[in-house]
């Protein structure tokens, strides 16, 4: 009998079998030998069952019915890819042993361990375990199968991460969707993610700009002339006081009273895992995380040209050194003649641990071109591979290498901070395209760290030599005061978005840690670029440009998870725990079901903490996901039926525009103040509109988990109607009381006794119902009001100095509140100083 080989995909199959079956015929659907039979799946063949394969109760959506945790969970075939499981099943009976070639990844395994399940398949497993598709590799990869039990962890660990997504993601999505009435999609990868990006925005919503001031002086020697900046205990905040240390120098002579000089090297960037390379084609090219995992998986698949790209390793094994030689060799030549041709061969050895280091490599090592030529490459794929290659050919390279120096500059007491960074060889940097290496008097920021203080600090770099004499004295050519601002945290990127799920969260620079964080991490490289679609699509995020922004849905979704006391469920730390014990399954050293049990209890929790908290009120979520509009749709038909042929991200991949359209500028919009009416007694822009949706009509989504993306890892959301109970229920307390509002401060009106709260576009007093007319909108003369501002006008009636601009030209004044009646604003300049 022969043996049947089953790959992923069509073309790891087809590429498989040009290799070891060069003479074979394609039937098709498989392609046969005289030894082999390859076929291969399309991805997921089979998927976890939904909730009503365990009770058809489960297909309206009660919260009466939560939670739902099954004793076993089933299996489904998907139906769109069924006849090709059924090509498996028949050419399995006639095949004697099988070898398992999917990916060489956790879900891999757990793709072939259900095809496995499902058609009860008996025969001996050989695993094919390589990461590239060259065919050296495919045939050293035959020649080396390994027994399909090592795998028995993976397989453990692939099915705990699956079970443990349908728990969380089916319960809390119900929980969730059921009390408020809006389909909202929880994950245990993808809430935490977006639970990052809302505490940025929270960040940037409440800062508070200030000026400050800074007093640059220009030095002259008799054979260099260089700049410092004036270094005091505190930020300069007066621009008297900068004045004043102007005049004082001006003119004068000073002296060097201190002069330090360190050599330093800089060593070449590690080789490319995943998310690094997600990282900087973001930066580059702006390529979302998808898109560079889109072009990498087919300039592996395709082309042949990388090895298997979804790796989380950026060090190599010894066995890869050889590999590594002979793929410089193939670099000189062609496009990388010359760089190739500079690069020492001796750098890369077994013994240089920041290329080869097998405590760093688990499933995968690095990314690393292989030894096809490309072919002809679309734009998108030479930008990707010229990234992988350059990055290849700098481990050849030695260090760069720097004079640091760092000069302090004494003139009538004033002391004055010059730090200059002086190029004396280029070394691995003349693999890094034109464009990336430091110009020649280019400032950049460096950080200095003194006590528990970290200072951003100007750095000069040079390639010309910089030589001063620090015994000669130096003259003070020429002194100015520059008027500067704070800024505000940046919103995030798709680059630092991975980033922060990378490090679980964590803001850590440090590669050394980076990598010891790897383990507990938001989801997998694999998985990343999904979760971040998953979020687009569902209407929680959009892309602005580069930048990620927040909608008012994703803002919610936060708001009423914290304030059902579940923070956890939007916690990084804890998701990245869980990620590092399901990395523990794979090798042995955790127990899955004692896992899933933790799981299971935790998913309890939610449901039991949901069920006490307050409906929320349409019109928080500004979207009109829930509504109809988009693919999936709202219909008067019955509740009964079953809406599980709609997916839930059409019912609210296209809701979020109106409600992020809204918002441009806005301060914090707290779903705590969604009671507070749109329509205050005071001149104000219109009022948004309502979701208007009422309970004579039924809300329809779903989901297909037999059809999931591989790459998804923490959603199994919404599908099916809202029971009609759940809905009358809503709509009912539509106008109840939301949670407990946050006093931000005394109402300043007279003998009113009331609190000033947030609401959606305003601050303002709580007694309005009772006729208190008093709000400060969180939009004025073209500056958002924070929190922080909010408070200032409150306590002293005026904010601090602020930078306007008017026909063009920028001036400084204060928002001060004219009138402590009603919350009227005005603006009044500030005093030249």
């Amino acid at each position: 009998m022969k043996i049947l080989v089953i790959a992923e995909k069509p073309d790891m199959g087809r590429n498989i079998a040009a290799v070891i079956e060069p003479g074979a015929k394609n039937q098709r659907t498989y392609i046969e030998g005289e030894r082999y039979v390859i076929t291969w799946a399309i991805g997921h063949l089979i998927g976890l069952a939904e909730p009503e394969a365990y009770d058809s109760k489960y297909k309206r959506w009660n919260f009466g019915d939560l939670p739902i945790i099954p004793e076993q969970f089933k299996i489904v075939p998907n139906p769109r890819t069924k006849d090709q499981l059924k090509v498996i099943g028949d050419l399995a009976k006639r095949c004697d042993r099988i070898v398992n070639a999917c990916d060489a990844g956790r879900e891999g395994q757990h793709i072939f361990a259900l095809i496995q399940r499902q058609l009860k398949l008996r025969q001996p497993v050989k695993r094919l375990w390589i990461s590239d598709l060259t065919a050296e590799s495919i045939r050293k990869g035959f020649d080396q199968l390994r027994d399909g039990s090592e795998f028995e962890n993976l397989t453990q660990a692939a099915r705990a991460r699956s079970e443990a997504d349908w728990l969380i993601g089916m319960n809390a999505s119900r929980a969730f969707t059921t009390k408020h009435n809006n389909l909202l999609s929880v994950g245990r990868v993808q809430t935490p993610v977006l639970a990052l990006i809302y505490d940025r925005q929270k960040e940037i919503e409440n800062f508070t700009s200030q000026t400050f001031y800074e007093v640059r002086a220009t030095f002259k020697q008799p054979s260099k002339t260089y700049e410092g900046v004036w270094q005091g205990e505190e930020r300069l905040t007066d621009k008297a006081k900068g004045e004043a240390i102007v005049a004082k120098v001006q003119g004068k002579e000073g002296k060097i009273s201190k002069y330090e000089i360190k050599e330093t090297k800089e060593y070449p960037y590690k080789l490319y895992d995943l998310t690094l390379l997600q990282r900087d084609a973001n930066a580059k090219f702006g390529f979302s995380a998808k898109k560079t995992l889109d072009v990498a998986q087919a300039l592996y698949e395709r082309h042949k040209v990388i090895s298997y790209p979804r790796t989380n390793s950026n060090y190599v094994t010894k066995e890869n050194i050889d590999g590594m030689q002979k793929v410089l060799g193939m670099l000189q030549n062609g496009e990388y003649a010359e760089l190739a041709g500079g690069a020492e061969r001796s750098r890369v050895h077994t013994g240089n641990k920041a290329v080869c280091n097998p405590a760093r490599v688990e499933d995968h090592h690095a990314i690393l071109p292989t030894l096809k030529k490309p072919g002809t490459l679309s734009k998108e794929e030479q930008q990707l591979y010229d990234l992988i290659v350059r990055r290849f050919l700098a481990q050849f390279y030695p260090p760069a290498e720097y004079k640091q120096h760092t000069v302090l500059t004494v003139v009538e007491q004033e002391t004055f901070r010059t730090n200059v960074k002086e190029l004396l060889s280029l070394g691995w940097k003349v693999t890094l395209p034109d464009k990336d290496k430091a110009k020649s008097g280019s400032k950049t920021k460096r950080s200095t760290r003194d006590g528990d203080n970290e200072e951003q600090q100007e750095e000069v770099e040079t390639d010309k030599p910089f030589v001063l004499d620090s015994k000669l004295p130096v003259q003070c050519r020429k002194a100015e005061v520059k008027e500067k601002e704070t800024q505000p945290p940046k919103p995030y990127t798709e680059g630092t978005l991975l980033k922060a799920m990378e490090s679980a969260g964590k803001q850590i620079e440090n590669e050394e840690l980076r990598d010891a964080m790897k383990e507990s991490g938001l989801g997998t490289p694999a998985t990343r670029a999904a979760t971040i679609e998953r979020l687009k699509q569902v209407g929680y995020v959009q892309a602005k440009g580069k930048k990620i922004e927040l909608a008012l849905k994703g803002r919610a979704a936060i708001e009423l998870i914290r304030a059902a006391g579940v923070e956890l469920l939007t916690s990084p730390e804890m998701t990245g725990q869980w990620e590092r014990r399901l990395n523990q399954i794979s090798r042995g050293e955790a127990d899955p079901d004692r896992f899933l049990e933790s799981v299971k209890k935790f998913a309890g929790l939610v449901v039991n903490k949901v069920r006490t908290q307050t409906p929320a009120a349409a019109d928080i979520f500004g979207d009109e996901g829930a509504r109809g509009k988009g693919k999936g749709k709202r219909t008067a038909r019955s509740s009964s039926r079953s809406s599980s042929t709609t997916r839930a991200s059409s019912a609210t991949g296209s809701g979020s525009k109106r409600g992020t359209s809204t918002r441009g500028k806005s301060g914090s919009r707290s779903s705590n103040a969604s009671n507070m009416p749109d329509d205050l007694p005071l001149p104000a822009p219109p009022p948004e509109n309502e979701d208007g949706y009422t309970s004579s009509r039924s809300m329809t989504a779903g989901s297909s988990t037999a059809t999931s993306n591989r790459n998804t890892s923490s959603s199994y959301e919404a599908e099916a109607s809202i029971s009609s109970a759940t809905r009358t229920r809503s709509a009912a307390s539509h106008g109840s009381a939301s949670p407990a509002h946050t006093a931000l401060g005394a109402c300043p009106r007279s003998g009113c006794g009331g609190t000033i709260i947030e609401g959606k576009k305003g601050y303002g007093c709580s007694h309005f119902r009772q006729g208190c007319g008093f709000v400060i909108w969180k939009e004025f003369a073209g500056k958002s009001v924070s929190i922080q501002m909010l408070k200032a006008l409150l306590l002293k009636g005026e904010s601090q100095v602020l930078t306007f601009k008017r026909g063009g030209e920028a001036f400084k004044a204060r928002i001060r509140l004219l009138d402590r009646e009603t919350g009227k604003l005005g603006v009044e300049k500030a005093e030249s100083q």
